[in-house]
């Protein structure tokens, strides 16, 4: 296990749910972050139902909480009296990648959502953990940001750009007991995707990719694609010619 008490950031996501029912399961203690109040009470009721020690609520925009991240962090740590064991950051937005093309400001608001917003959680929550001298941190990143493509460059400079960040704060915690995995998932059902052609080969399911997560978080992985085919797709895409590259339309 990678901890017993447990904050998620984005806990109504698919993912995000799916993995809290993994520790629910083994009596965790958990802080579920997010602004739909509705959502995550139904899912805090649900978690203690399935044998969660505790389950509580933290109203706020992830993207921008309104005293700051460090007050943020602050007031959801001390519902587990600041032991943290895990931090799953599993938040953001698909977006527009036309919208983002015309509007400077959709353009700003994706990449906050998706990217700086992200890395500053996950500076307030390692500085935590240091200070503690252990635990473990997970950042959701995509397999979009590989390489930036045509049809979701935003998307995939804002998930790339997380993936960047979390990999160097692994280097920054190597040697030590502070683990940080960043999840490069695929295609994943959920309401995310809704907008997109679903079906096929290269669709996970929720429940697949938390339990990847959980299993990579546990034996100390650095960097997981999930489903596992997804690393030798995205070494095609990543080292393909830019001459050929050019002329995809992905």
């Amino acid at each position: 296990m990678t901890g017993q008490n447990v904050v998620i950031l984005g806990a109504t996501s698919a993912v995000a749910e799916r993995y809290a029912r993994l520790h629910a399961a083994r009596g965790a203690r958990l802080v579920l972050a997010g602004r739909d109040a509705k959502r995550l009470a139904a899912i805090a009721a649900d978690l203690k139902a399935r044998g969660a020690a505790d389950a509580h609520v933290a109203l706020v925009d992830l993207a921008l909480p309104q005293d700051g991240f460090d007050a943020a962090w602050t007031a959801m740590s001390a519902k587990l009296e600041d032991r943290v064991d895990t931090v799953l950051v599993a938040y953001g937005i698909l977006g527009d990648q036309k919208a983002a093309e015309r509007d400077i400001t959709e353009m700003t608001r994706q990449l906050t959502t998706n990217m700086t917003s992200a890395c500053a959680w996950l500076t307030v929550a390692a500085n935590h953990l240091e200070r503690q001298g252990e635990g473990t941190l997970i950042a959701i990143a995509s397999v979009a940001g590989d390489r930036g493509r045509q049809s979701n460059y935003v998307y995939g400079a804002a998930k790339g750009g997380l993936a960047l960040f979390a990999q160097g704060m692994a280097h920054r915690f190597a040697g030590t007991k502070v683990k940080v995995l960043t999840v490069k998932p695929g295609f994943i059902d959920t309401p995310m995707t809704d907008g997109l052609a679903k079906g096929g080969p290269l669709w996970a399911t929720p429940e697949k990719v938390a339990a990847d997560i959980d299993t990579a978080a546990t034996k100390g992985t650095t960097t997981l694609y999930t489903p596992w085919f997804w690393m030798g797709i995205m070494m095609i895409i990543r080292n393909l010619p830019g001459a050929i590259f050019n002329r995809m339309k992905i």
